[in-house]
């Protein structure tokens, strides 16, 4: 089948859509792939419906937003690059998560998947967490069954680490088995950091945390949070780690501090591994952190490497993968597994919506 991939992290950065060729077991192609940056308007609108629980005027607000651009971004690759409709077998929607409570059977990504079904003429699979969390799992990460599917014929045990908003790890054993949650913090904290010291939205290229100094005692104090020592199945919410404990320090110094938190955070992960691993793969936006990058590898003592590096394309893993759901999820394929969201059983889900 060809889906059409549509994914927006919690970074807020913008929409990231591709194209891939896939039976949802093997993939057999991509297609062309762009990301869409959100308005400033759809930003702060997604923003103050983070941690919304209930419907109300701001997050249906904010919830048209989304919608309306995930249809600009669809046409606007489509034009991009000559893909008609017809041309595509399914839509796979992620939408815009605002709040993530599994511990609560709760988790929310708002997007209208019928409005864009009707919009783009393709059927949409979206809401493709929620059957895992009433089941009982993290709902998250969704992504592992997507990472074994790309390795499969590269030498394991190995991790592919995406450091978006939040950071997750999967790791992938010998025999194909998976291990997949959430590290910690990916680059919200820092993303944060910027905006309210910097004035800007990010951390290019990791220049500021490269200029400053990492705070060692704040960091030996960060990772003793409960979180790291906790057994996964595990996932977190964009907003359980921020910026804050690196208040009171110059503005590079904090980014540095941040920066090296996340690390930190990837190498605590290791603890929980069936085996060790000695090439971490990383994806999503922190791949393009040179920073980040360098402190992952000192923190966890291990090579690593990007997914481009591979001839992957990092920024569109997330959207191939919510295509690649799709397929399975109109297949009744398991999306998730008990060591990837700690779901009691392989669980499918996804909803259908029809032009």
């Amino acid at each position: 089948m060809r889906a059409l991939g549509l994914m927006s992290g919690t970074s807020v950065d913008g929409i990231d859509v591709t194209v891939i060729e896939t039976d949802g077991e093997r993939i057999f192609g991509f297609g062309p792939a762009l990301t869409l940056p959100y308005s400033d308007r759809v930003r702060s609108l997604i923003r103050a419906a983070f941690g919304a629980e209930t419907p109300n005027e701001m997050t249906r607000t904010a919830e048209q937003a989304v919608t309306d651009a995930h249809i600009e971004a669809a046409r606007h690759a489509a034009a991009m690059h000559d893909i008609a409709p017809a041309s595509i077998d399914v839509v796979g929607f992620h939408g815009q998560t605002i709040t993530h409570r599994p511990e609560k059977r709760f988790t929310w990504q708002i997007g209208d998947g019928t409005a864009l079904a009707k919009a783009l003429g393709v059927k949409v699979v979206n809401d493709l967490r929620s059957a895992d969390v009433a089941s009982g799992g993290q709902g998250a990460p969704l992504v592992p069954v997507y990472h074994a599917a790309l390795v499969r014929d590269l030498r394991r045990p190995l991790a592919v680490l995406n450091v978006g908003g939040v950071a997750n790890v999967t790791w992938i054993g010998a025999d194909g088995s998976l291990l997949a949650f959430d590290t910690g913090p990916g680059n919200a904290p820092i993303d944060d950091w910027c905006a309210r010291r910097a004035g800007s939205r990010f951390d290019v290229d990791g220049a500021l945390a490269a200029a400053g100094k990492v705070d060692r005692a704040r960091l030996e104090r960060f990772s003793e949070h409960r979180y790291f020592a906790r057994k996964p199945p595990k996932s977190l919410d964009r907003g359980d780690f921020n910026e804050s404990w690196a208040d009171g320090l110059s503005v590079a110094d904090g980014a540095a501090t941040l920066t090296r938190g996340t690390a930190r955070a990837v190498s605590l992960a290791t603890r929980h591994f069936p085996a060790p691993v000695t090439q971490w793969i990383i994806c999503g936006g922190g791949a393009r952190n040179p920073t980040l990058l360098r402190a992952v590898a000192e923190e966890t003592r291990s090579d690593v490497i990007t997914a481009d590096a591979l001839g992957w394309n990092s920024d569109a893993i997330e959207a191939q993968a919510f295509g690649f759901l799709a397929v399975r999820s109109l297949r009744g394929l398991p999306l998730t597994f008990p060591t990837t969201t700690g779901v009691p059983r392989p669980q499918t889900g996804g909803r259908l919506h029809l032009p």
